[in-house]
């Protein structure tokens, strides 16, 4: 072990938990969210004593985003089992918070890759265009053209009653002013 191990350690235990919903908003999958975690976290600490004096969290995030997409480029995309259940006629459903969310999720797991990284970075981690051309390795123009096509295809993928106004520009400008 050398000096910078618990530096490390404290740093997985303040920013594991957001990093693991980063992966896990990418992924759409608790278990393989934490593989996906895992995995980046095994890569990155042998080079832990160059990334911690920079801007850890935002290498790290960038790390499971690259991670990510190679095992997405890798997987099996074949057919999936899926069903839906009638609606309850007159009941109050409440757990309808969980079917938004899971909607929400499934429609943002829908978008390529890109997009989704740009959707997840931009809009779930609240980064500014800046953060995530950087987080992506890319030109801002990228981050606001691939978040307005992802915008574009979440709004004809959910039901309209989930398409309410939002005070996000539609163009992807910047919302950190």
């Amino acid at each position: 072990m050398d000096p910078g191990d618990g530096d490390f350690e404290a740093f997985v235990a303040a920013r594991g938990p957001r990093l693991l919903r980063v992966a896990w908003l990418l992924t759409g999958d608790a278990h393989l969210a934490e593989d996906l975690l895992q995995s980046t976290l095994a890569k990155v600490w042998p080079k832990w004593s160059r990334i911690a004096g920079g801007r850890p969290e935002a290498y790290v995030r960038k790390a499971l985003v690259h991670q990510h997409a190679s095992w997405w480029r890798r997987r099996w995309r074949g057919e999936l089992p899926y069903g839906e259940l009638p609606d309850a006629v007159g009941a109050v459903d409440a757990y309808e918070h969980v079917d938004l969310e899971q909607t929400l999720a499934s429609a943002v797991r829908s978008l390529p890759v890109r997009q989704r990284a740009v959707v997840v970075l931009r809009y779930f981690e609240d980064l500014s265009v800046e953060d995530t051309a950087a987080a992506l390795g890319c030109t801002t123009g990228t981050v606001k053209s691939q978040s307005s096509r992802a915008l574009r295809s979440l709004r004809a993928l959910l039901p309209a009653s989930v398409n309410t106004p939002v005070d996000t520009p539609v163009d992807g400008g910047d919302r950190h002013g």
